[in-house]
């Protein structure tokens, strides 16, 4: 059976005098739960504790016995009893009471959790502690800005690599691993892939390459919020030798967009360990389809090392693909949504919301010229309902516009998919492909066909 817990505290002698001492609350609190018919109830007193904060002897007790469930109800003579900061005494009811379903009274603010009063009190205090909550938000968050614009570092959180972070001076520092980052920006100059960087220089994964590469912390430039600022760390690398990286990127970037011929790269999956798939060349045979899990050369793309897929011959995946594309455009039909007819709908609701903003304004200025006309007021009242309305269906019909344009592009483009698929060239084919498919699934020879549609 849960236990009342009855809790007291006195900082000073003279909290005493005014009537604060612990038997002049001892006894009103007792009277209180004998009256409320709470038979059982134990006392925690703290005698010559501030209430400034919660680290008090008899309040920790408290709260260890609140976590082991031993207690039903919190009953205090005054609210500032509990504590003197509001911080405190929210964390207390949010954090400590509320969770373990115990109810907390105060006598002297008539506040019961366990009325509806009592409850509304509670979502008041509550509702304030949450205004001060996002009010410490906004405060770091300026703060952290003006940190930034002075050129210091954002303090915390992950520290680019490279750098170490001084929390003394607020800056970054470079480490030994800065000259892996200049290294890192004079192979890939030189042509070397990301995959070949990473092995070189001991690195876990590609990626980690690419993200250090366009990191502009490397050349003196702190990124906060979409802003860029001058930082006061010592740059790694220079500002020219970062614009030639990011040349250099995008090339390659460009090269193999139109270089690559494999139709489905980018959508294989494995069936059996879920891990990506690849076009490995076969001997003069052409290409086959291999589960990463089975290559060493990007662990971290490895889901099951044991993955026994079976590897395919890739063209008869890519037949199979193109044959279900052109199974599913011949049974299509595309629905009213996705009508390929030009849609109005917008523009007309916005030339209805013109004209009644011009109505209204006009029966207001009327109304203005006349000393009492309660029909032009219903009018106005019945004008303003509809441009309303109208409003809600503008900002419904824009929301949904652009997965409408999108369902319409699929549309059209699996209506006129078979007619047009010998005259397209590979980069053609591919678009098409993408826009119609989110991913290929292979299981030994079984290819499963999920549609974008």
């Amino acid at each position: 059976m849960k236990t009342a817990a009855i809790y007291i505290r006195v900082s000073t002698d003279s909290q005493a005098e005014e009537g604060y001492s612990i038997e002049a609350q001892k006894e009103q609190l007792s009277a209180y739960c004998v009256s409320k018919g709470i038979k059982q109830y134990e006392f925690y007193i703290d005698g010559g504790w501030s209430g400034s904060n919660i680290e008090r002897p008899q309040m920790q007790r408290l709260i260890e016995d609140i976590s082991a469930d031993k207690i039903s109800h919190v009953i205090v003579y005054k609210l500032d009893r509990l504590s003197r900061s509001q911080k405190d005494t929210l964390y207390l009811i949010e954090d400590v009471f509320n969770p373990h379903g115990v109810d907390f009274v105060s006598l002297n603010e008539s506040m019961d959790t366990s009325t509806p009063m009592g409850r509304l009190m509670l979502g008041i205090l509550s509702a304030f502690a949450q205004l001060e909550r996002e009010n410490i938000r906004l405060r770091t968050r300026m703060g952290m800005k003006e940190r930034v614009k002075s050129g210091l570092w954002m303090g915390g959180g992950r520290v680019p690599f490279g750098y170490d972070y001084d929390k003394e001076h607020g800056v970054l520092v470079p480490n030994r691993d800065a000259e892996k980052v200049r290294q890192i920006y004079k192979l890939y100059i030189q042509g070397k892939a990301p995959q070949e960087i990473a092995n070189l220089l001991g690195l876990k994964y590609d990626r980690l390459v690419y993200q250090i590469l366009m990191r502009k912390s490397n050349y003196g430039v702190i990124e906060y919020n979409g802003e860029e600022y001058q930082g006061r760390h010592e740059p790694i690398i220079s500002k020219e030798l970062y614009d030639v990286a990011m040349r250099c990127m995008l090339e390659r970037k460009f090269v193999r967009a139109n270089t690559s011929e494999h139709l489905l790269t980018g959508l294989l999956h494995c069936g059996k360990c879920g891990a990506k798939m690849r076009y490995q060349k076969w001997g003069n045979k052409g290409c086959k389809l291999v589960c990463y899990s089975q290559q060493k050369s990007k662990l971290y793309l490895v889901k099951d090392p044991d993955c026994d897929q079976e590897r395919v011959w890739a063209d008869e995946v890519e037949t199979a693909v193109i044959r279900s594309v052109f199974e599913f455009a011949n049974n299509y039909k595309p629905s009213e949504t996705e009508s390929l007819a030009p849609d109005d709908t917008v523009a007309l609701l916005y030339e209805q919301q013109r004209t009644l903003n011009k109505k209204i304004k006009k029966l207001y200025n009327i109304y203005a010229s006349e000393e009492d006309n309660e029909i032009l007021l219903e009018t106005i009242d019945e004008l303003k309902k509809k441009l309303g309305q109208i409003n809600e269906q503008i900002d419904l019909n824009t929301k949904d516009d652009s997965i409408l344009a999108r369902k319409r592009e699929r549309a059209e483009l699996l209506m006129t998919v078979n007619e047009l698929w010998d005259t397209m060239d590979a980069g053609q084919r591919k678009h098409i492909i993408r826009k119609l498919v989110n991913k290929v699934v292979i299981t030994d020879s079984h290819v499963h066909i999920d549609f974008s549609l």
